[in-house]
C-alpha cells in the first residue's frame, strides 16, 4: 500500500490549489454566505472536468480527495464532495452524467417525504434520494419543495420534498438501492475526510501565520513553549487525520479489507481534528478570533457544523463499532 501521491496527482494539486487561489478568495467565500455557492466556482471546476472525474472510471476516489482537501482548504463555495459522489453513484445505475449540473446526495432515507438536511440540497439541480428501499432521482422545483434553513457553517443545506417536483426511479447495476446509497456515502464520509484535512491544515496555519506576528513582553507569541506545543500537537494530529482519510480512500478504490470501516473512522477522527486545530487557532487570535474581519472563524464555523451534518458525531462512532464488532444486543431483564 503506497499513499503518496503520483506525479499527475500532485499536478492535478497544484492545477486546483491555483485556481481556488484565484477564485476562492476569503473575500469571495464571504460574498457567497449565507447560502454558501459560488456559480463561478462551480463553472470553472465544470470547465475542468472535475465534477465527473471518477464517474467514467478515468480518475480514481484518489484522485478527487486530491480536490476534496484543496477545497477544504480553500473553503471553496461549491459541493464538490457531494457532486462526485452523486454522480458516481448514477454512473453506476447507467444514468448519463454531466460536468455543469449541480448534483447531490441525501445522506439520510427520506422520511415522510422528505429528505432533511441534504448537503448542496438548496443549489442542486438533481439529489439522489433513497426512499422506501429505492434510489430515486428528484429534480425539485425553484421554490416550495426545498427549504434552505440557516447554519453555522453557511451552507446550502436544504429538507427537500420528494413528492414534488420530477422524479425517476433508479436501478442500480449491482447490489440493491440500500447496498448502493451505502457505498456513496462510505465515499461521502472518506472524501469529506479529506475535505476536513485540507481545513484544519489551512486553519493551522493561520494560527501560526498570527503567532509570528502578535507580540507579547516584546517578543512574538510563538517564542512561548507553551504556545509551540500546542501547534505541534495539532500538526501532528492533522498528519495523523491526512493519513487515515487517506487509507479510507483507499480501501473504498481497491474494495480492499478494511472498506466498511475506515471511511466511518476517518470521517469522525479528522472531523475532531479539523475543529481542534479551527479552535485553537481561533484562540490564538485572542479576542480578535471572534471578530467576523478576521479568516479564522470562516474555518471555525465550518469545521464545526461539518461535522453534524450527518448525524451527531457519538451516533456515528456507535455505528463504526456496530460494524466492528456488531450491534450490541439490549437486554430487558431484570440485570440489566
Amino acid at each position: 500500500m503506497d499513499l503518496a501521491l503520483s506525479g499527475e496527482q500532485e499536478a492535478l494539486r497544484d492545477t486546483v490549489a491555483r485556481f481556488f487561489s484565484k477564485v476562492a478568495s476569503a473575500e469571495r467565500v464571504r460574498a457567497a454566505e449565507p447560502l454558501g455557492f459560488d456559480a463561478a466556482v462551480w463553472r470553472g471546476l465544470a470547465d475542468m472536468g472535475v465534477p465527473t472525474m471518477a464517474a467514467d472510471g478515468g480518475a480514481t476516489l484518489a484522485d478527487v480527495s486530491v480536490v476534496a482537501r484543496e477545497a477544504g482548504a480553500h473553503l471553496a463555495p461549491v459541493p464538490i464532495v457531494e457532486a462526485a459522489v452523486t454522480n458516481r453513484l448514477l454512473t453506476r445505475c447507467a444514468h448519463a452524467v454531466d460536468d455543469t449540473t449541480v448534483r447531490t446526495l441525501a445522506l439520510r432515507p427520506a422520511t415522510g417525504g422528505r429528505a432533511a438536511l441534504v448537503p448542496g440540497g438548496a443549489v442542486a439541480a438533481e439529489v439522489v434520494v433513497l426512499g422506501g428501499g429505492d434510489l430515486l432521482l428528484v429534480r425539485p422545483g425553484p421554490t416550495g419543495e426545498r427549504r434552505a434553513p440557516a447554519n453555522l457553517g453557511s451552507a446550502p443545506l436544504a429538507d427537500i420534498d420528494i413528492t414534488a417536483g420530477r422524479r425517476s426511479l433508479l436501478t442500480p447495476a449491482d447490489g440493491s438501492a440500500v447496498d448502493e446509497h451505502a457505498r456513496a456515502l462510505d465515499e461521502w464520509r472518506a472524501l469529506t475526510a479529506s475535505w476536513l484535512v485540507g481545513l484544519g491544515r489551512a486553519a493551522l496555519d493561520l494560527g501560526v501565520s498570527y503567532v509570528k506576528d502578535r507580540r507579547q513582553f516584546g517578543v512574538p507569541i510563538g517564542s512561548f513553549q507553551a504556545v509551540q506545543h500546542r501547534l505541534a500537537d495539532l500538526a501532528t494530529a492533522l498528519d495523523g487525520a491526512a493519513l487515515l482519510a487517506d487509507k479510507a480512500v483507499w480501501t473504498l478504490d481497491t474494495d480492499a479489507p478494511g472498506a466498511a470501516t475506515f471511511p466511518a473512522m476517518a470521517f469522525s477522527y479528522c472531523g475532531e481534528a479539523a475543529q481542534r486545530a479551527a479552535a485553537a487557532s481561533l484562540h490564538l487570535h485572542g479576542g480578535y478570533g471572534f471578530m467576523e474581519e478576521y479568516d479564522i472563524q470562516l474555518h471555525f464555523r465550518r469545521a464545526k457544523a461539518a461535522r453534524l451534518v450527518l448525524a451527531d458525531p457519538c451516533r456515528e462512532l456507535v455505528g463504526l463499532a456496530d460494524r466492528l464488532f456488531g450491534p450490541v444486543e439490549t437486554s430487558t431483564g431484570a440485570g440489566r
